[in-house]
């Protein structure tokens, strides 16, 4: 599998293309599309009705993680229901495609102040490289939306939601409902026209080994460890 342009177009038709990993073109990924989306609606409500519905319909799993193709693309992230933050990213681009929206994936280091000891420890701190959101071209101009926290989650854990209008970038929850901090970017990295799966590998062997190897197995059973003392959210 080869890496995708690093050097972003600046042809927004360059990125409606089905990708490897931004499998715009699966069987599942647009029947998912074609159920949340409304005959004759705006560029700009059809991409906020998608970006709440793989928001909310896909769980935030930030122990789904491993180093095979899976755990990264959009169409196993949208048959598991559940996903990190890459794969998150990866649906909402590929279902933006579906329906016409030029979308491509964007990264960054964000530092979570409220993340688990568990967690933590998992990641090898509190420093996630490859942090990621989905960039969408809407009304002439690129947008930036992060649908990986689910609504639920946020309301167990305190954190604000976060929204997006399909006219201003959405990347982060800065504070939670306390106050306290909890997410910050720490630097980009830059936008791909599809998930740069070999680099993010290499960075993730790098830097989250344990992370990443986590789960020896490759099958798909949920999750039901979800941490009782902590924020898991990354």
């Amino acid at each position: 599998m080869s890496n995708p342009m690093s050097q972003p177009s600046q042809k927004p038709e360059d990125y409606l293309q089905a990708g490897d990993l931004i499998d715009s073109g699966n069987t599942h990924v647009v029947d998912f599309t074609n159920r949340h989306r409304v005959s004759g609606e705006a560029p700009v409500d059809a991409a906020v009705r998608l970006y709440l519905a793989v928001r909310d319909e896909i769980t935030y799993d930030p122990y789904r993680v491993g180093p095979d193709p899976r755990y990264f693309r959009a169409s196993d992230c949208l048959a598991t229901g559940r996903g990190f933050c890459i794969p998150k990213a990866a649906l909402l681009a590929a279902c933006a495609r579906v329906i016409g929206i030029p979308a491509r994936v964007g990264y960054a280091d964000v530092r979570n102040h409220l993340s688990s000891t568990r967690l933590d420890e998992l990641i090898g701190g509190n420093v996630y490289t490859w942090h990621s959101y989905t960039d969408l071209y809407l009304d002439g101009q690129w947008v930036k939306a992060t649908p990986a926290f689910n609504k639920e989650l946020c309301q167990r854990f305190g954190v604000h939601v976060l929204e997006f209008d399909g006219r201003n970038d959405s990347l982060l929850q800065e504070f939670d409902q306390s106050g306290n901090r909890h997410m910050e970017y720490e630097g980009q990295r830059g936008v791909f026209s599809d998930v740069p799966y070999e680099l993010i590998l290499a960075d993730f062997e790098k830097h989250h080994p344990r992370w990443l190897h986590n789960r020896a197995d490759l099958d798909d059973e949920l999750f039901g460890h979800k941490a009782k003392a902590g924020n898991d959210m990354a």
